[in-house]
């Protein structure tokens, strides 16, 4: 079921507030209150609630959304943002919201081609203000009105700052739907029309809904035009450990891809986006090909290396014939570069000749 169609059950429970990120949060408190003066407060009542994929083109305020379980209110088009994690700095280069980023963090790699140009041209995407998450404090001082987390890890006492500080601060909070963790919003499985719902709705967000509304157009006509692979091969996601390896689940992003390209996830039976697998059950699989994440803290070659290196599995079928896969870890969460990924992947594939 799509995210469209999933019935959102509010929440009726708040994260506690730990005293180290609040008390940096009232460091600043002033300063960002003043900061976000134009954005407003939480709106008390009369606030439109409207569903992801709003086929209007301008957005009305106050805008309510039921965001993971927290119900989040804006007064008007966020214009200072605040983006942790690379899925959400592309969707705002996406979206053509550069101008408005005011300081990533958490980048999993580097931009995509496509936004190259326009990412070059935001300093704070240039330099990150944290490679990992940041501190409350650092997050305030640039004065947000909304930030945008890839995670709902990266917004907790313990990571960038607690929601409901933030929105009694001024600073309203977004989580992208797709990695919500509650069994009542979690994407099971994701699907593409969850991914393109998160668009429609940052395009309500940011009154950009008639750009938003094209880019989905443009990336489902992209979808549509691929024919995946049908040769029936198996395939292992792997993401990273050398252990345990941890993969690609059955619910999840990659599941997700690798239904588009035409393959057959070795971990489909796990519930859950990613999973540890151990190795045994990938040698006993022995899947046809396998599709490595690359990334600059585990590359695809190091993972080559150590599954060619390995007694075990140096002999498994898609290692003795070299049929790897490759993808960058940026387009393996949900996201504006997952129609990408199945083109990339679709390609690589084709190219591969498998007796």
């Amino acid at each position: 079921m799509s995210s469209s169609a999933r019935p959102r059950v509010r929440s009726t429970s708040r994260r506690a507030v730990s005293a180290g990120p609040t008390a940096a949060l009232a460091l600043v408190a002033t300063l960002t209150l003043a900061a976000c003066s134009d954005a407003g407060s939480l709106a008390t009542g009369g606030a439109t609630t409207a569903p992801a994929g709003s086929p209007t083109t301008s957005t009305t305020y106050p805008l309510t959304l039921d965001n993971c379980g927290f119900e989040v209110t804006f007064t008007g088009a966020p214009r200072q943002v605040v983006t942790i994690k690379s899925s959400t700095t592309e969707m705002m280069l996406a979206l053509g919201l550069g101008d408005r980023i005011v300081g990533t963090a958490f980048p999993d790699g580097p931009v995509p081609e496509q936004w190259a140009d326009a990412a070059a041209a935001v300093p704070a995407v240039v330099t990150p203000m944290a490679d990992k998450v940041p501190g409350a404090e650092a997050v305030l001082t640039l004065e947000p009105d909304l930030v945008y987390a890839g995670w709902e890890s990266n917004l907790t006492a313990e990571g960038a700052g607690d929601r409901t500080t933030f929105q009694q601060l001024g600073v309203q909070t977004y989580v992208s739907p797709s990695a919500c963790k509650d069994e009542a919003y979690k994407p099971d499985p994701l699907t593409f029309d969850d991914v393109f719902a998160e668009i429609d709705e940052a395009g309500q967000i940011f009154d950009v809904a008639g750009t938003a509304t094209e880019l989905v157009a443009a990336q489902r006509a992209e979808l549509d035009a691929l024919e995946p692979d049908d040769r029936g091969l198996t395939a292992l996601w792997y993401s990273s450990g050398s252990d345990i390896p941890y993969v690609g689940a059955g619910i999840g992003a990659p599941q997700m891809i690798m239904a588009a390209v035409g393959v057959e996830n070795i971990a489909a039976s796990v519930q859950d986006t990613w999973t540890p697998f151990s190795f045994e059950e990938i040698i006993a699989a022995d899947p046809d090909v396998i599709v490595l994440v690359d990334s600059a803290w585990n590359t695809a070659q190091s993972k080559i290396d150590a599954l060619k290196a390995n007694p075990a599995t140096a002999n498994l079928t898609a290692v003795q014939g070299d049929r790897f896969l490759t993808v960058p870890f940026p387009a393996t969460e949900a996201g504006v570069r997952n129609v990408d990924a199945v083109k990339d992947l679709s390609a690589q594939l084709a190219a591969l000749t498998i007796p």
